[in-house]
């Protein structure tokens, strides 16, 4: 197929150098495309917009997060020092876009329930840490929001601009078909509509591949991130308890 399209564009361009100078004009081009071709480029224009919505919206949210973080950690840690729980769950409820925060506080909250009986036991511990992975788990899910739809469109772009690309080709032999000639007026139509659908398809899906990667790569990190939070605060649990039992 793509050796087959290559020798239409060699004839093509062959036969354009020997004319006047052919000027792109997508007006016109859109005019020539069938009503499959329009399909496929509009479907594609789609999967675009799509795509970048969701790209604005995970940089958006990604940006958010970083830098509420980098403001959370230093004063939550302050007032977990000073044993205040409920000043740090004041202030992890002031970063409601940070992805630490919300970790954070429904490890605070959950210990701090049990905090208020006469004991606090090895078994409330635990339900500490259930209550920090169940958040990481919402976290992660919410993180994600969108991603998977880059990956799709990046695998299936290329195939949509191929369809285009056949359905082009089709043309182009049935312009052949029609003017009973193998001439550049006979077949422009059809290899427009095949080049112009692949390339919108590339142009669709590379972009969408690359994002997914990157994306990735961030919640990966968040991922990390949340489970050292995580695994500090169930320290710093131990340790209260250790100096409550010792204070007894």
């Amino acid at each position: 197929m793509v050796l087959q399209l290559q020798v239409w564009a060699m004839m093509f361009l062959q036969e354009a150098s020997g004319q006047a100078a052919v000027s792109f004009d997508p007006r016109a081009m859109w005019g020539q495309m069938g009503w499959l071709a329009r399909i496929v480029v509009i479907v594609l224009f789609i999967m675009s917009a799509w795509s970048i919505g969701v790209m604005i919206d995970r940089v958006i949210a990604f940006n958010g997060a970083r830098q509420q973080s980098r403001q959370f950690a230093p004063a939550v840690a302050g007032a977990l020092r000073e044993g205040k729980l409920d000043e740090a769950i004041k202030i992890a409820d002031r970063f409601s876009k940070s992805h630490l925060a919300k970790v954070v506080v429904a490890g605070l909250q959950e210990f701090r329930a049990h905090q208020m009986s006469a004991d606090i036991s090895g078994e409330e511990i635990q339900a500490s840490k259930r209550a920090l992975e169940r958040a990481e788990a919402i976290v992660h899910a919410e993180l994600k929001r969108g991603i998977s739809t880059l990956a799709t469109i990046g695998s299936t772009g290329p195939f949509v601009g191929l369809f285009g690309t056949v359905v082009g080709i089709i043309h182009a032999f049935e312009g052949i078909s029609t003017e009973k000639s193998t001439g550049l007026g006979a077949v422009a139509g059809g290899i427009s509509e095949a080049l112009v659908t692949t390339a919108i398809g590339l142009f669709v899906a590379i972009p969408a591949v690359w994002m997914y990667n990157y994306f990735t790569n961030r919640v990966e990190a968040f991922d990390v991130e949340m489970g050292n939070s995580s695994s500090e605060l169930i320290d710093y649990f131990l340790k209260r308890t250790q100096k409550v039992g010792a204070g007894k």
